[in-house]
C-alpha cells in the first residue's frame, strides 16, 4: 500500500489524500484550498489522473473536503463517490451555491459547471455509520466524526492493515449531534491538527462571553455581526441562542439569517434526527415554536435592507472566513461603527480577511476600499466544531492499537507543537507530510 498526500499539508484547507492499495485508487476528499496563497492551486490540473481513481471516499460536506469533486468529475472521473446519507444531503446545495457565489462575485475563472455537479450527485453512493462497505477485498466502514451533520471517519481494511483518515473531528457534549466515535484498531492514522496546539474555552463559558457581547453591544447602541460557515456553526449558534432565551439568559432577540444556504442546511439538519444527541431530540420534542424572533433573509433586496438597521439586531450571514458572501457587505456597513461588535466562532485560514481582522489590523480591505476597524472584536474559540488538544489526543488514545501517524489540517507551528505532544504522550511514529509526498504503508 502507498499513501500520498496532495492537501492540507502544513496548511488548513484543501484535504485531498490518494491510497493505493490491491491495485485500486482510493481518493479520500477533495477539497478546495482556501488560504490566499495557496488558492492557485485549485485551478491547476490535478496531479494524479483523475480517470484512474476507482473510489472518492469524502468525509464530509465542508468545501474544503468537497469541493473539487465536480472539478474531478469534469476531467474524468466516473466511478462512485462514497459518503453519508447526511453528506450527501448537504454536498448538493453546498456545491451549488459555491458555484453560485463564484459566479456572482465574478471569479477570472469558474471550476466546474452545473451539470459537474449533478453528474457528481448522481455518482453518490450512501453508506451509513457502522455498516461495511466491500470494494474488490477492502472493506470500508464510517465512525460518526461529530463535527458537522454526516461528517465521518473512514476506517480502511486491506491485506490485514487498517488505515484511518479522521476527518474533522468534533467535540464531546456539544450542541445537536453526538460525540465523535474513535475507531478501536488503525495501523495507520491520518489525523487533523487544526487546533493541536490549544485548548478551547468550556462551552457554558463561551456561552456567557457570547451573550455578554450581545448585551454589551445592544447597551451602546450598535449590531452584531457573525460571520458563521452555513453548515454547521450556523446551527449550533441558532440552538444556542433559542436555548439561551428560553432559559431567560437573554432577552428576546431580532437574529436575521442572511444565508439562503444556511436555512436550508438547517432543514436538512432537521431531515436528520437519527444523528442529534439526547439533548437536542429533548429540545425539539419541548419547542412548540423558536424563542428568538428569528427573520430568514432570501432575497439581495432583502439583505441589502438590513444596511439600515443600526441598532439591537443579530445578523448571521455567510461565508465564515469573510472571503466572499453577504457577511462582506455586512462588515462593509458596520465594522467601521465603534458601537457595534464582529463574533467570530470559528476558524480563520491565514490570508483571509476574517484572519485580518482577527489579528487585529485597523484597516482592511473591504469591497475594494480600505475601512478602518473600530467596531469590537470578538473571538469565542469554545464555539469550535473542531476538537482541541486534549481531545484530538484523547481521540487518538482510544484507539487500542499504536498506529503511525500522519498529520494534516494544521498550519505548520501548530502541527510540530501537535506532533510533539503525541510523541511524548504515547511515543508513536509521527509523519508531517509535504504536498504530493508519498509513504510506503508495509
Amino acid at each position: 500500500m502507498k499513501i500520498q498526500f496532495f492537501g492540507a499539508t502544513k496548511t488548513v484547507t484543501g484535504s485531498c489524500s490518494l491510497l493505493k492499495a490491491g491495485g485500486k485508487n482510493f481518493l479520500i476528499d477533495c477539497g478546495i484550498f482556501q488560504e490566499n496563497d495557496k488558492e492557485y492551486l485549485n485551478y491547476e490540473p490535478f496531479p494524479f489522473n483523475p480517470r484512474k481513481i476507482d473510489l472518492v471516499i469524502l468525509t464530509h460536506a465542508h468545501l474544503d473536503h468537497s469541493a473539487l469533486i465536480p472539478k474531478l468529475v469534469k476531467e474524468g472521473f466516473n466511478s462512485k463517490i462514497l459518503t453519508t446519507p447526511a453528506t450527501k444531503d448537504l454536498l448538493e446545495i453546498m456545491l451549488f451555491d459555491a458555484l453560485k457565489v463564484h459566479k456572482n462575485e465574478n471569479y477570472k475563472q469558474i471550476l466546474y459547471e452545473e451539470k459537474h455537479i449533478q453528474k457528481a450527485i448522481k455518482q453518490i453512493e450512501t453508506l451509513p455509520y457502522g455498516k461495511r462497505y466491500s470494494f474488490n477485498g477492502i472493506d470500508i466502514k464510517f465512525f460518526d466524526a461529530g463535527h458537522i451533520l454526516g461528517s465521518a471517519s473512514v476506517e480502511i481494511e486491506a491485506y490485514g492493515k487498517k488505515i484511518v483518515f479522521s476527518g474533522d473531528i468534533g467535540r464531546k457534549d456539544y450542541p445537536i449531534l453526538r460525540d465523535p466515535q474513535t475507531p478501536p484498531e488503525a495501523d495507520y492514522l491520518v489525523i487533523e491538527s487544526t487546533y493541536g496546539n490549544r485548548l478551547h474555552k468550556g462551552l457554558n463559558e463561551s456561552i456567557n462571553e457570547l451573550i455578554d457581547a450581545i448585551k454589551n453591544t445592544f447597551k451602546r447602541g450598535g449590531n452584531v455581526i457573525i460571520p458563521a460557515f452555513a453548515v454547521g456553526r450556523t446551527q449550533d449558534l441558532l440552538y444556542v441562542l433559542n436555548r439561551s432565551v428560553k432559559r431567560g439568559l437573554i432577552e428576546p432577540l431580532n437574529v436575521f439569517l442572511d444565508s439562503p444556504l444556511a436555512e436550508e442546511a438547517t432543514r436538512i439538519y432537521l431531515s436528520h434526527l437519527e444523528v442529534f444527541d439526547d439533548e437536542a431530540l429533548r429540545e425539539l420534542r419541548n419547542m412548540k415554536k423558536t424563542a428568538l424572533k428569528l427573520h430568514f433573509v432570501e432575497s439581495v433586496n432583502e439583505s441589502k435592507k438590513l444596511n439600515g438597521i443600526k441598532s439591537n439586531a443579530v445578523i448571521i450571514a455567510g461565508s465564515g472566513m469573510c472571503q466572499g458572501g453577504r457577511v462582506v457587505y455586512h462588515l462593509y456597513h458596520n465594522i467601521h461603527r465603534e458601537e457595534c461588535s464582529i463574533i467570530f466562532a470559528g476558524f480563520q485560514a491565514k490570508g483571509t480577511l476574517g484572519r485580518k481582522i482577527v489579528d487585529g489590523e485597523k484597516e482592511v480591505p473591504i469591497l475594494g476600499k480600505i475601512i478602518p476597524v473600530r467596531a469590537k472584536i470578538y473571538t469565542i474559540g469554545g464555539f469550535s466544531a473542531h476538537a482541541d488538544q486534549q481531545e484530538l489526543l484523547q481521540w487518538i488514545g482510544a484507539i487500542k492499537t499504536k498506529p503511525e501517524i500522519f498529520l494534516l489540517h494544521g498550519e505548520p507551528e501548530i502541527t510540530k507543537l501537535f506532533k510533539k505532544a503525541i510523541e511524548e504522550k504515547f511515543g508513536y511514529t509521527c509523519h508531517i507530510p509535504d504536498r504530493l509526498e508519498t509513504y510506503e504503508l508495509s
